[in-house]
């Protein structure tokens, strides 16, 4: 089963969405806006894509700019925000099994489906 993890209001996540569509595989999608991940989830996601949890945060967000770019926080405390604030989590995220990519380029996701 593929999962997408999706901000409807974010362009790159509707293109995103729309590759899995039309792959024609079975999915399923996350709304994490609407539906926040836990900490937990969100570290399964993070060993899924062999990312540290600063290259999935959004830093151009203005949340980022505001309240976090010049503490020094160390990964735990960086998962605790991106659970708070799931608007700085980076998207489209799809997973597949043991693997998950972040969608920009969408090349990526094309990849993954392959």
């Amino acid at each position: 089963m593929i999962t997408v993890y999706h901000n409807a209001r974010c362009k790159k996540s509707r293109e995103g969405l729309e590759l899995v569509k039309n792959s024609g595989k079975e999915y399923q999608v996350r709304e994490y806006l609407k539906e926040p991940l836990s900490e937990r989830e969100l570290k399964e996601i993070l060993e899924k894509l062999g990312f540290y949890p600063m290259q999935l945060i959004r830093t151009n967000e203005k949340i980022w700019k505001e309240e976090y770019k010049n503490k020094d926080l160390n990964d735990r405390e960086l998962i605790t925000v991106m659970v708070k604030n799931p608007k700085l989590i980076e998207r489209p995220i799809v997973e597949v099994k043991d693997t998950a990519v972040v969608g920009r380029p969408s090349s990526k996701i094309e990849d993954l489906l392959q």
